[in-house]
């Protein structure tokens, strides 16, 4: 019994430190969320500040918050300032080289805040996949897909990829392609496609709609239309304008042909 209360003397302290540092994590881990959720909601809160600077300083205050608690439980140990500012400058060098990517990513974090290609709520292409950004954080870019999948991109590639923004301009200009036969009235074709879109109020008068031949394949004569709208009614446009004409086209007896396929039988 007496060596038990020894060993459970000999231990006390450690147990106790160990206790201490397990509630002092606890406490930190509540804190640095509360405090990044109070700083993106300060930022957030004005209207000349860009979302998107919210949630990166929200990040980066998280983290250093958790390096001060980390701080604070190694110092429970035991292990005072000095020595802790020895060790941690003495692992810098190999935390580097085994972290190289991930400093990378805080790296190019800073230039998408600084140079701002994108911000929160664009719809944007980043090395070739294409969604909505929703947010911007120290080490990743979150993006949502079309089809409402969560993508997760390192900031490293997002500044080191070619970066499309869908919505960076007020206006974008809609290209469809409408296929007619040989046989049909090129010119006729032409004046209802630019009829339908000039009736259409969501197409801008500057620039014109422009409707041209742009080309003749195997089984159709190609006529390009392009016309200006606004951002946010991109796709509106082009699917009920590509629906108006195959309409309008049936009642003109305009025809949309489609390639055919001759089989030939061979006989012995």
């Amino acid at each position: 019994m007496q060596n038990i209360i020894e060993q459970i003397t000999s231990y006390g302290p450690l147990v106790t430190s160990a206790l201490k540092a397990i509630l002092v994590l606890i406490i930190g881990w509540i804190a640095a969320n509360a405090i990044a959720r109070m700083v993106r909601n300060k930022i957030n809160a004005n209207d000349a500040i860009d979302p998107t600077l919210g949630n990166f300083a929200a990040s980066m205050v998280r983290w250093v918050v958790l390096l001060m608690v980390l701080v604070a439980v190694l110092s429970l140990f035991g292990i005072e300032a000095t020595s802790l500012v020895a060790i941690m400058g003495a692992a810098t060098l190999a935390i580097g080289l085994a972290l190289q990517g991930t400093l990378s990513d805080i790296a190019a974090g800073f230039m998408l805040i600084l140079f701002r290609p994108y911000k929160i709520g664009q719809f944007v292409d980043i090395a070739g996949t294409s969604g909505t950004v929703k947010d911007l954080s120290l080490f990743v870019t979150e993006l949502v897909s079309p089809d409402n999948v969560q993508v997760i991109v390192p900031n490293g590639q997002a500044w080191g990829a070619i970066i499309k923004n869908f919505s960076h301009h007020e206006t974008r200009r809609v290209d469809i392609v409408f296929g007619i036969d040989y046989d049909d009235d090129a010119d006729k074709a032409m004046q209802i496609i630019l009829d339908l879109a000039t009736a259409d109020e969501r197409v801008h008068d500057d620039p014109a709609p422009w409707v041209r031949v742009t080309n003749l394949g195997d089984s159709s004569v190609d006529l390009t239309t392009r016309l200006w709208v606004d951002n946010a009614e991109y796709w509106n446009v082009k699917f009920e304008l590509t629906k108006a004409v195959k309409e309008a086209f049936d009642k003109n007896g305009i025809t949309i042909p489609y390639p055919h396929s001759v089989e030939i039988k061979k006989t012995a």
